[in-house]
């Protein structure tokens, strides 16, 4: 299993929980295990490189955006983002550069990424979520 993130048992769609030190590595954390199921990040060389900046009402709208934009950027480029240098992270802003590229092979597609019980929790060390994906 991964400490970023592992696979929870969801009805209809695909849900990770994923956790991180900070909200910077609860991002980079939530977009690799995005990045999971769509392809093994293991068979990806990150050769495309995108910049990333957003800002949205709450710190879970901006969680939802920024998968959201992976998920364009990589449908529109062709590639799976694997790696990601989290720039600057608040509640309601955040920057980044992520990488990717072509997968060898996928493992599934995701159409959206949902706020189903989306709630960015403090626990004792550091960030917790669930993300919901649908697919």
């Amino acid at each position: 299993m991964d400490e970023r993130f592992e696979e929870i048992e969801h009805t209809a769609d695909v849900a990770i929980r994923v956790r991180g030190g900070d909200l910077a590595g609860l991002f980079a954390n939530a977009a690799y295990g995005m990045a999971w199921q769509l392809a093994d990040p293991e068979g990806v060389d990150p050769t495309i490189e995108r910049s990333v900046e957003l800002e949205a009402y709450d710190v879970e709208t901006l969680l939802v955006a920024w998968l959201g934009e992976l998920l364009y950027l990589g449908e529109r480029d062709g590639c799976v983002f694997t790696e990601f240098d989290m720039r600057e992270v608040a509640p309601t802003r955040l920057r980044a550069v992520a990488r990717g590229g072509a997968a060898r092979e996928y493992r599934g597609h995701v159409k959206a990424v949902t706020f189903n019980e989306l709630e960015i929790r403090r626990t004792g060390t550091g960030y917790e979520t669930t993300v919901v994906f649908d697919v």
